[in-house]
C-alpha cells in the first residue's frame, strides 16, 4: 500500500495494488497561529495559574501541533490551547457517530436494535473500523450534520465520500460533545448519555492510553482515542476523556498532529494529561495512579475507505 501525490494540486491517493488508486482528501491545514498559548481560568484561587504553567511545561520541546481543552464543573476551571484549530478526526469521531445514532433513534421513538448495539459496542470499545463504516453508511452524512447542528458543534465537518476518519474536528467542539455526554441536556437523553459513558468506560485495555494517564484510582475514566498516519503532517494522535471522582467532574480533549510516530503523539498527550490530573486531583501516592501504554498494533494507518457497490 503506497501513497502518491500530484504536484501542485495536493491530491493524495492510496494504492491498493493492481494499479487501483483511491483519492484521499488533502490533510487539514492548521489554522493561523492564534491561541498558541495555554489560557486557563478558574474559580479556585491559584488553580488557573498552576494548570497554565504545568500544561505549558508539559508541552515544552514537544514537536508537532497540539490543541488542548479542559473543563472542570466543580471548580469552573477551563483551559484552552488552539481550541479552533482543525484536525483529521481519526477514531475520535466514533463518539459523534454513536451520539448521532442515539439522537436519531430517539427522534423516531425507538430503541437500538441488537445489531446496532453490537456495532456500537465494537466501534467504541475496540475502535472497530468496519463497524463504524457500517453505522456511518446507515446514518448518512445528513443525519450526522443534523446531530452536529443540534449539539452546536459548528466547527465539525463530516468527512466526505465515506471517509469518516477525515472528519474535521476542533477542541471546542469535542468539549461541547463531552459536555453533552456528561450533563443533562435536551439533545441526548439520560439513557443515551449513560450508554455512551458505559461504552467509553469499557474500552479495551490496550487502548486506554492518552487522557486517562495519571488519573488517580479514585477517579472514574471514560475514554476514546484516535490515531491515523498520513503522507503529510505525520501521525494524528488524539484522546478525549471524561473523569469523575475525587471531588471533581471534568472533561479533557487533546488533539495532535505532526508526530513522527504514534508513540510520540501518545507521550505528548499523556504528559499533558498527567499535569492536569495532578493539579486537579493530587494522588496520595504513586501506587494509586493508573498507567496505560499505547497499543503496538494501531489499526488506523490509513483512513477508512468509502463504501463500494
Amino acid at each position: 500500500m503506497t501513497y502518491r501525490m500530484s504536484r501542485g494540486t495536493r491530491v493524495l491517493a492510496v494504492s491498493l495494488g493492481a494499479g487501483m488508486l483511491i483519492p484521499l482528501a488533502a490533510a487539514a491545514t492548521p489554522a493561523a497561529a492564534v491561541g498558541t498559548q495555554v489560557s486557563c481560568t478558574s474559580e479556585k484561587a491559584g488553580l488557573a495559574a498552576k494548570l497554565q504553567g504545568d500544561i505549558t511545561a508539559a508541552l515544552a520541546n514537544r514537536k508537532g501541533t497540539v490543541a488542548v481543552g479542559l473543563y472542570d464543573r466543580t471548580t469552573k476551571t477551563s483551559c484552552t490551547l488552539r481550541s479552533s484549530t482543525a484536525y483529521d478526526s481519526a477514531s475520535v469521531v466514533k463518539v459523534t457517530v454513536l451520539a448521532t445514532l442515539l439522537w436519531d433513534a430517539k427522534k423516531h421513538n425507538r430503541y437500538l436494535t441488537s445489531r446496532e448495539t453490537d456495532l456500537a459496542t465494537a466501534m467504541i470499545t475496540q475502535s472497530d473500523n468496519t463497524a463504524t463504516s457500517t453505522l456511518w453508511r446507515q446514518l448518512g452524512v445528513t443525519k450526522v450534520k443534523g446531530f452536529l447542528a443540534a449539539a452546536g458543534m459548528t466547527q465539525t465537518t463530516p468527512g466526505a465520500d465515506g471517509y469518516w476518519g477525515l472528519t474535521q474536528i476542533t477542541v471546542r467542539d469535542e468539549q461541547k460533545l463531552l459536555a453533552l455526554v456528561t450533563a443533562k441536556n435536551s439533545v441526548l437523553t439520560d439513557n443515551s448519555r449513560a450508554y455512551i459513558l458505559k461504552l467509553m468506560g469499557q474500552v479495551v485495555s490496550s487502548q486506554r492510553w492518552g487522557t486517562p494517564a495519571g488519573a488517580p484510582s479514585s477517579v472514574s475514566v471514560h475514554v476514546k482515542n484516535g490515531w491515523l498516519s498520513r503522507a503529510t503532517q505525520g501521525w494524528r494522535v488524539h484522546s478525549v476523556g471524561t473523569f469523575n471522582g475525587g471531588g471533581h467532574d471534568y472533561t479533557m480533549t487533546v488533539l495532535t498532529h505532526g508526530n513522527s510516530t504514534m508513540d510520540y503523539g501518545v507521550d505528548t498527550i499523556q504528559a499533558v494529561a498527567k499535569a492536569i490530573h495532578k493539579d486537579l486531583v493530587p494522588a496520595t501516592s504513586s501506587a494509586s495512579v493508573q498507567r496505560y501504554v499505547p497499543t503496538e498494533t494501531p489499526k488506523e494507518a490509513f483512513p477508512a475507505l468509502p463504501a463500494t457497490g
